[in-house]
């Protein structure tokens, strides 16, 4: 057999029996289809930016969002300039979608923990890049005079075993920093409201209380 018949004999093995063409034709158009709304539900394209506003499309990340957003880092770091390896595009965009997919996954199943906490693989990422932004620092010999152990205390620990409340602060669970109040593009529906209904026909309710009967006055 000459190389195109094989090559054509093996691409006519990968289809079905023609008496299954039509059910694999629509449960092919069905995943398709479904793929293409989960990514628009997900807003997926937004993870291919730096913007920090991406992180929240996850509501469980919104500490980290609203934490960093009041921190000093904000002014000169987004969360990829920490989270993700900074030393090659590609290993950048690699880590990024092997660390997506599997906070996707834990989200997805609702198996998050109350407080998240940086994976050993994420936590060297983001040690890493301390480093990377803050080397004159930790090599400034002024420094090293003057702290003890200085040398050996920042090679055998993490930065932010000291450096606890950067950027992050302390409270970081999602029950104790709340939601995001303050309007998010990427989050505000068109009829977007903060007043629940039911606190509307309370204050609706109390003051039509307030208000005192008037007196019909006669003709």
């Amino acid at each position: 057999m000459n190389q195109p018949a094989k090559k054509k004999s093996f691409f006519r093995r990968l289809l079905p029996p023609r008496k299954w063409g039509l059910a694999a034709a629509i449960s092919m158009g069905a995943l398709l289809g479904l793929g293409f709304y989960v990514l628009k539900l997900s807003n997926a394209a937004s993870y291919l930016s730096d913007d920090p506003k991406a992180c929240i499309n996850c509501h469980v990340m919104t500490p980290q969002y609203l934490t960093w957003n009041k921190s000093s880092h904000r002014e000169v770091a987004s969360c990829n300039d920490c989270h993700v390896p900074q030393d090659n595009v590609f290993n950048q965009y690699y880590f990024k979608a092997m660390d997506g997919l599997y906070h996707s996954t834990i989200f997805t199943l609702r198996a998050e923990p109350e407080v998240i906490v940086a994976r050993e693989a994420s936590a060297e990422v983001i040690q890493n890049n301390c480093i990377r932004c803050h080397d004159a620092r930790i090599t400034d010999p002024k420094i090293a005079a003057t702290v003890e152990n200085h040398d050996f205390h920042r090679t055998d620990r993490t930065c932010w075993e000291c450096h606890r409340e950067v950027p992050h602060g302390r409270v970081k669970s999602l029950s104790a920093v709340g939601y995001q109040i303050e309007p998010v593009e990427m989050h505000v529906p068109e009829k977007r409201d903060i007043i629940p209904s039911w606190l509307k026909s309370h204050i609706a309710e109390e003051e039509k209380d307030s208000v005192p009967a008037t007196k019909q006055t006669t003709p």
